[in-house]
């Protein structure tokens, strides 16, 4: 009988699947455990305390299903609470698994992007409060500039299925519009939240055509594959029987509804009680 040790993927709710997406596809072999926290959902307005206590809260529930890794496929997750967890939750009371985020293998590349050196961040309120990514890049690539804009009303948008409708239009262009005025010399658009790739068709009506627009899928897809080839301990660790499970603390049936458009394929999740 195998034992199942599964690489945890953690979002606050639905756009997680889409990093879950891309590492699936760059590495199958390996058992994942998905769980959107949508009961509690969205966690880009909470306060820095309130995301960390839930986050930390998911993240045991996962070192319980026997997962050794985890990855915080949230962007307000990975600038609110994954300092702390692991500085100083995962030393004292669980040394031997690892937590890691969606902030530093994107911010490692997104200097490589950049021609002008000008770099536009499209986010949800917490995460440019955190200053996060402009700390993160100037460890990296001191020599970019960095220019962030708050987009509260997307993850709305794209949860009720308005990500391709007229309606999304009046915030999509508001929003471009407003990050653009910070600088002519933005040339790079990083989508800093998990959510916004569903906007892309949407946001290349509104982007100059000499400006690419970068998600964290494939780049976080990649930093787990070299996390993995830099840590084979770790590697032999996970079990690999290509096993996709699914939970949320909402809805099981509302959370598959939704999911078919964030993961591209029908699921089955099972509500969990994170209280239990």
């Amino acid at each position: 009988m195998n034992v199942k040790r599964p690489i945890g993927v953690f979002d606050s709710g639905y756009g997680g699947l889409t990093v879950l997406k891309e590492i699936v596809q760059k590495l199958p072999d390996y058992d994942y455990l998905y769980l959107g926290d949508n009961a509690r959902a969205p966690y880009g307005p909470r306060s820095f305390e309130t995301v960390y206590r839930y986050t930390w809260q998911c993240v045991e529930w996962f070192f319980k299903q026997g997962c050794p890794l985890v990855i915080l496929a949230c962007n307000t997750a990975s600038a609110k609470a994954l300092r702390s967890i692991q500085q100083r939750d995962l030393p004292s009371k669980y040394p031997d698994k690892r937590v890691l985020g969606v902030i530093r293998p994107t911010t490692e590349l997104i200097g490589n992007f950049s021609k002008t050196k000008s770099v536009g961040i499209l986010a949800t309120n917490g995460t440019v409060i955190s200053q996060s990514y402009p700390i993160e890049i100037a460890h990296h690539f001191p020599e970019i500039k960095v220019y962030q804009e708050a987009c509260p009303m997307w993850v709305p948008l794209v949860e009720n299925n308005e990500y391709d409708g007229e309606g999304a239009d009046y915030f999509i262009k508001k929003n471009i519009a407003n990050l653009l005025k910070y600088s002519s010399e933005i040339d790079t658009v990083l989508l800093a939240c998990t959510h916004y790739p569903l906007l892309k068709n949407k946001l290349k009506n509104f982007l100059p055509e000499s400006i690419q627009l970068i998600s964290q899928g494939e780049i976080v897809a990649d930093g787990t594959k070299n996390y993995l080839l830099r840590h084979p301990e770790m590697e032999k660790a996970l079990s690999k029987n290509g096993q996709r499970d699914f939970y949320t603390t909402d809805s099981a049936k509302d959370f598959d509804s939704h999911a078919l458009v964030f993961y591209g394929k029908e699921i089955a999740s099972v509500h969990v009680d994170l209280d239990e």
